[in-house]
């Protein structure tokens, strides 16, 4: 997943308020559709990215 700048979404929901449609837009910024249908909904509320689980190691089992 690659990180969408802010200065891409406000690309992105100017083009929907000119009328663009979502297959448009994602032809023109390289951005896959359900993506944009993201954005469009989300508006300008910035990403949340939420901390992220910790991965399980090879040695797991062994450690105590």
């Amino acid at each position: 997943m690659a990180v969408i700048k802010l200065g891409e979404i406000v690309m992105i929901l100017d083009l929907h308020r000119q009328g663009v449609s979502v297959s448009a837009i994602a032809r023109q910024t390289g951005v896959d559709r359900k993506t944009i249908r993201k954005y469009i909904e989300r508006g300008l509320e910035a990403p949340a990215y939420g901390p992220r689980k910790p991965r399980a190691t090879v040695i797991d089992p062994f450690t105590a």
